[in-house]
């Protein structure tokens, strides 16, 4: 592409058979071929490309690992793939001001790890934290099961560098938590998919790291009582750092096929309950669980070493992994319902005849709905199967995106369904940071 002939401090991929594996992410969407990759090592390079891409006429994509789920990342019509795996910066961790800072490009397990080695933590832990960019998890606002204590990606964001219109990085907040000089660009930025500008570096905020953890296997005899839990959990004052779930038709798919350490896996249906806080090994603590528990508490496993506690987690992290290699071409989908709403969510998915398992973080109402026949499943048809379950999460008060965001898999249903307020005013936000539109062309909305 001769547009990008002489790209200063970058590398472009131009080659048909390199660029094949950006044309996907996680998700089920397919993307078009790019007209080149971009692997920025400096300024100079964003600086040219976007001085290009609005001369030239071209979009610019944002990739960081393509770990994402909603197409985020794929490239649509005339667009450059601007790759951030190569974007230089280190880690720094300030302990004295309780944050961290790092490029777009740190693996998320790094700035994790880095927390850590001070004494602090980094919540946020979507299930692909081992593999995922730290870029990723900002433009999609990335969750995990630590969203159900901690909150996502956005509530530890302090500042970020991000690169606006102009061509040029600007740092948006400051390195402390009370920053009041009008309305927050960085949190704006954050979780906005990369279509008003993109993020290539972030201050992080962080917290002392626990020294406590009660991490539970909890089987339910019978399914509807678990999806009571969350809401009787919150009302006594307990609040877990995590509550996942397998509800019997995902568990039933472990069982009969999954790993040896799967197969044993007790209940109608099955959580994970973790603890963190100060005093959660404590008698007092686990008896007044238990007494919360009743009689569900009955075949509880209750993790009595960093071991024990590691084997229980690995068989969560597994499931997305196990499901997607039995089933390849499943979709999967990541809706929102308010947790005194989920026995009422189920008896109505039951009743639509949508062929479905679920799994995912039951103690903040974020279900990871998964059609495994989505593959054999008529196009058409499976639209509308998924524009019924994003529906119904919406009617019952929640939304058709917890954690992965919109990109191109949900955009259409996220306009239909979406105040057409927002919309407009979302647009006018795109116009006005972005007015070529240039930023992840076709994304979002």
């Amino acid at each position: 592409m001769n547009v990008l002939k002489g790209l200063p401090e970058a590398t472009v991929i131009r080659e048909p058979s390199d660029l094949e594996p950006f044309l996907r992410d996680e998700s089920h969407v397919h993307g078009v071929l790019p007209l080149a990759v971009v692997k920025p090592h400096g300024p100079m390079a964003l600086r040219e490309l976007v001085r290009r891409a609005k001369t030239e006429g071209f979009g610019l994509v944002p990739r960081g690992a393509g770990t994402g789920k909603a197409g985020g990342c794929v490239p649509t019509d005339r667009t450059v793939v601007v790759d951030f795996s190569a974007w230089p910066g280190d880690i720094h961790v300030s302990p004295q001001d309780l944050c961290l800072k790092a490029p777009a490009s740190a693996p998320l397990r790094e700035v994790k790890a880095a927390a850590e080695a001070q004494g602090l933590f980094y919540p946020p832990d979507p299930n692909s934290w081992e593999s995922c960019a730290l870029g990723g998890t900002l433009a999609t606002n990335a969750g995990g099961p630590n969203a159900c204590k901690y909150g996502m990606t956005r509530h530890w964001v302090l500042a970020v560098d991000a690169l606006m219109d102009d061509g040029e990085i600007h740092t948006f907040g400051i390195p402390s938590l009370k920053a009041n000089t009008g309305p927050n660009l960085a949190q704006l930025l954050v979780g906005s998919e990369g279509i008003f500008g993109f993020i290539v570096g972030a201050t992080l905020r962080l917290t002392p790291r626990p020294s406590e953890f009660t991490t539970l296997l909890l089987p339910a005899k019978r399914w509807a009582d678990l999806l009571d839990l969350p809401g009787r959990l919150c009302a006594a004052g307990f609040l877990p750092s995590a509550f996942e779930f397998f509800d019997p038709a995902v568990l039933s798919e472990l069982r009969a096929h999954g790993p040896e350490e799967a197969r044993r896996l007790p209940g109608e249906a099955l959580a994970i309950l973790e603890f963190d806080e100060r005093g959660c090994t404590s008698e007092p603590f686990l008896e007044a669980l238990l007494d919360l528990l009743g009689p569900m508490a009955d075949g509880l496993e209750v993790a009595s070493d960093e071991r024990q506690r590691g084997a229980i987690w690995a068989v969560r992290r597994m499931t997305s992994a196990f499901l997607k290699e039995r089933h390849p071409e499943k979709v999967s989908e990541d809706i929102v319902v308010p947790r005194s709403r989920l026995g009422e969510f189920f008896t109505r998915l039951e009743g639509l005849g949508i062929p479905s398992v679920s799994y995912g973080h039951l103690g903040d109402g974020n279900l990871h709905v998964n059609l495994l026949a989505a593959g054999e499943t008529e196009p058409a048809l499976l639209d509308r199967q998924l524009m019924v379950l994003f529906r119904l999460a919406v009617d019952l008060g929640g939304t058709l995106s917890g954690e992965h965001g919109i990109g191109l898999a949900k955009r259409d249903a996220f306009l239909a369904l979406s105040d057409p307020g927002q919309i407009q005013i979302l647009r006018a936000m795109k116009g006005a940071l972005d007015p070529c539109g240039i930023f992840n062309p076709g994304k979002v909305i």
